[in-house]
């Protein structure tokens, strides 16, 4: 099995998610996150399991679709969770 690690970036995204569905709903934020958890905890068996990402043309970066989100994650000797944000929202720039 392979570990998962996740960037200070991605672990700031989840909870902006998470505050964000609160302001409407603590119960259904605390789902969202836990659908998103869930999805990323699949990687540690299945780390090829995402597609590439069509924005960068690199073998090691891919992401899983929970939608409405997109998880970029890069594979490694450890599986490295870059980002999460909305599918909607374009690609971040400064996400290499």
């Amino acid at each position: 099995m392979i570990v998962v690690r996740w960037t200070p970036q991605a672990a700031d995204d989840l909870q902006a998610i998470y505050d964000f569905i609160a302001r409407d709903s603590p119960h259904y934020a605390q789902l969202t996150v836990e659908g998103v958890l869930t999805a990323i905890d699949l990687l540690e068996q299945f780390p090829l399991m995402g597609r590439h990402v069509p924005e960068r043309r690199r073998e090691d970066l891919r992401e899983l679709i929970k939608p409405p989100y997109r998880i970029v994650y890069r594979v490694s000797e450890v599986i490295k969770i870059l980002t999460i944000f909305r599918a909607s929202r374009l690609f971040p720039s400064d996400l290499k």
